[in-house]
């Protein structure tokens, strides 16, 4: 069962030579799956998605966002968003409410070097799973020859 709070965010982008690059997807309580991606190289466009999922898809965000217990971890020594980039993650559930902000995360290499590498390998692996539910709700429903 899924919170009538639940809210999900997740933002990650940086100002450079292309302007403001950026991916973020938002979850609302009411099964609204809110996705843009703007990149301006090779003068891409941004790319907008919205779609409404299910209370069961909802359901197992909200489990896979418990099972990290990235709830319990503190971003205080995490890297500071910079040059390279910023995260962000919001999560409203069952009447708490996160947010984490940090500087991009090229590889585990940057997680074990930085002073929070348990609390930071906890937000890495929930975001890249986070990132591949967001991906794989996307393709299959905007695919452009569905699956018979």
């Amino acid at each position: 069962m899924v919170s009538s709070d639940f809210y999900l965010r997740y933002y990650v982008g940086h100002k450079g030579k292309f302007g403001h690059e950026f991916m973020e997807f938002e979850f609302a309580s009411t099964g609204k799956l809110r996705y843009a991606n703007n990149s301006n190289y090779k003068n891409d466009s941004m790319i907008r998605k919205e779609v409404t999922v299910s209370s069961a898809v909802l359901a197992e965000l909200e489990r896979i966002v418990a099972d990290s217990e990235v709830t319990k971890e503190d971003d205080g020594n995490w890297p500071e968003p910079d040059r390279v980039g910023r995260q962000e993650l919001e999560v409203v559930s069952n009447g708490e409410h996160i947010s984490f902000t940090c500087s991009k995360i090229g590889s585990l290499l940057d997680v074990q070097e930085s002073s929070d590498p348990e609390g930071l390998r906890c937000f890495y692996y929930l975001v890249q799973d986070l990132k591949c539910l967001v991906f794989s709700l996307i393709a299959l429903h905007f695919k452009i020859k569905p699956i018979p």
